[in-house]
């Protein structure tokens, strides 16, 4: 597929504005997660991102501006996995899956790098876009069900939440610009965003049911 022809200048704002609100993301979560004593990123959606930074940093690294955000990015998500080892086995409510959590999270985290590294490859895809848009809507997926399952805003904040929307606006109009004729990806954006709003509106209510949604940081 053939990369439409866009201004440089907004192609450099739109990748810059992406890496800075995902990053501000990450370090909300990492402060949600310490001060809750729990994880923020759900299990399979921060193997996903481990994989896909890992691959294009190290193994098919990415240009620069990309490369050093997904530097920023990838050392986040070490964070991440720190409150996933620290606190993930204490969060599974299945007796199986407490028990055997430290053999399914580096199995999650192989499985996670094989299927973005493998997407890669059968899609012919250097950018990691396919990957990155799957992944993302099966992370928006799984905040819903995280906040729902937890019935609870531990880990969790409508600045996040915000920022995590914000930060893939920006590379889906992007995408959309450089391959406006793809449908799977022109699902993926409007799927992506349609459940980020989900997320938004059920954590807004279960946050203002307690007082200003705004307040917890």
């Amino acid at each position: 597929m053939t990369a439409a022809i866009v201004d440089p200048t907004l192609v450099l704002f739109l990748k810059l504005g992406s890496g800075l609100l995902w990053t501000i993301a990450y370090i909300l979560i990492l402060r949600r997660g310490w001060k809750d004593q729990t994880y923020g990123m759900p299990i399979a959606a921060l193997a996903a991102n481990l994989g896909w930074e890992f691959l294009f940093s190290f193994v098919l690294p990415h240009k620069a501006p990309q490369l050093q955000v997904n530097y920023v990015w990838f050392a986040f998500d070490l964070g991440l996995l720190v409150q996933a080892i620290r606190f993930g086995k204490w969060e599974q409510r299945h007796p199986w899956v407490r028990k055997n959590f430290y053999l399914i999270l580096p199995a999650s985290l192989l499985c996670g790098f094989l299927a973005v590294y493998t997407m890669t490859l059968e899609f012919s895809d250097p950018n990691g876009m396919y990957a990155a848009f799957g992944q993302n809507l099966m992370m928006s997926i799984l905040f819903v069900s995280m906040l729902l399952a937890r019935d609870d805003a531990r880990g969790q904040s409508m600045w996040i939440a915000l920022a995590k929307m914000t930060g893939t606006v920006f590379p889906s109009i992007l995408f959309h610009l450089l391959y406006p004729g793809s449908p799977l990806l022109n699902f993926l954006y409007v799927a992506i965003f349609l459940f980020d709003l989900l997320y938004c509106s059920l954590l807004y209510a279960k946050l203002r049911a307690s007082g200003n949604p705004w307040k917890r940081l």
